[in-house]
């Protein structure tokens, strides 16, 4: 008995809970403007280009290098990676 009112209430409470947003896609290589891709793209591969060897998919990573290296990076790279919050 207790297992059926179970799975007789399951629908409504199942009905009651938030709408679960959408999937996340994770950042592809292409993520960002022509612009900001132009101008990190000389500071990635001349710093970061190991990270783009073993996984060109890994915008994390790529990003990290560019954050360990920040002191070397280019100017306008700088700007693309504080304009977006790093």
């Amino acid at each position: 008995m207790t297992i059926t009112l179970a799975l007789a209430a399951a629908p409504t409470a199942i009905a009651q809970l938030p709408p679960q947003p959408p999937p996340v896609n994770g950042p592809s290589i292409s993520s960002g403007t022509s612009q900001e891709r132009a101008a990190c793209h000389p500071d990635v591969m001349r710093f970061c280009k190991a990270q783009v060897n073993a996984n060109p998919d890994d915008v994390f990573g790529i990003l990290a290098c560019l954050e360990q290296n920040r002191t070397r990076i280019s100017a306008a790279c700088n700007t693309v990676l504080l304009n977006n919050g790093r």
